[in-house]
């Protein structure tokens, strides 16, 4: 299979993101490009191991019932992983920038925090949590966006690992309120009620990773003031 009739979204510092059809459905392919200041042997490992290590989340998370995008093809060869696209979704960040309903916020932010909360439950740190990275996915194609009409998906493991370590969880959370500090004015809120419902889903280590994460945050404002 090749990207002649796919569609380029755009490009970030390691990947091309395509948009295309395969075996009849949206795709959404992601090709990993060659970094050519590294070693062509070093890059070809780094490169099968991030592919690895983000097929490995996906399939981790589906297995517990996360709903990530479908793993449809994962060609090493040519450095390109064909995912499931969804045509009707709406990012995080842009449901927040035009919500109208402080009580539906709060609850989806709860939920936000469950799934958060069942996915570190499995050693799965996501590496780049942000509001740009969880959609809400319409179940019925005629309604609207609204909270009860959705389902909450994680995309973008291209950072993803598997640690059991409080630490590692700890700043996974701490990307995430940076995150939404730097994107939304209600951020406190939404953080909030994250944690508490990444409480409910991670009851026996809420405590270490609550302490990890406030103590990767304290050091995150002594560089911020430090600059």
């Amino acid at each position: 299979m090749n990207l002649d009739n796919f569609e380029l979204l755009q490009q970030g510092a390691e990947a091309k993101l395509y948009k295309g059809i395969y075996l009849g459905k949206p795709c959404f392919a992601k090709e990993r490009f060659i970094k050519s200041y590294r070693h062509p042997d070093l890059d070809t490992f780094i490169t099968k191991e991030r592919m690895r290590a983000e097929s490995r989340a996906i399939v981790r998370c589906k297995s517990v019932g996360i709903r990530t995008p479908m793993l449809y093809l994962v060609d090493y060869k040519r450095r390109i992983i064909f995912l499931e696209y969804f045509e009707e979704h709406l990012t995080l960040k842009d449901y927040i920038e035009n919500y109208s309903n402080p009580k539906e916020l709060e609850n989806l932010a709860v939920d936000i925090g469950k799934l958060i909360g069942k996915m570190h439950s499995i050693s799965v740190i996501h590496g780049d949590l942000t509001s740009s990275n969880i959609l809400l996915v319409k179940k019925l194609p005629l309604e609207g966006f609204k909270s009860e009409n959705c389902d909450l998906v994680l995309i973008d493991f291209g950072l993803a690992h598997t640690e059991s370590s409080a630490e590692d969880k700890g700043v996974d959370l701490y990307v995430l309120e940076r995150a939404l500090i730097s994107t939304h004015s209600v951020a406190n809120e939404i953080f909030a009620n994250i944690l508490k419902g990444y409480r409910e889903n991670y009851k026996n280590g809420f405590k270490e990773v609550l302490n990890k994460f406030e103590e990767v945050r304290s050091r995150g404002r002594k560089r911020t003031m430090v600059g």
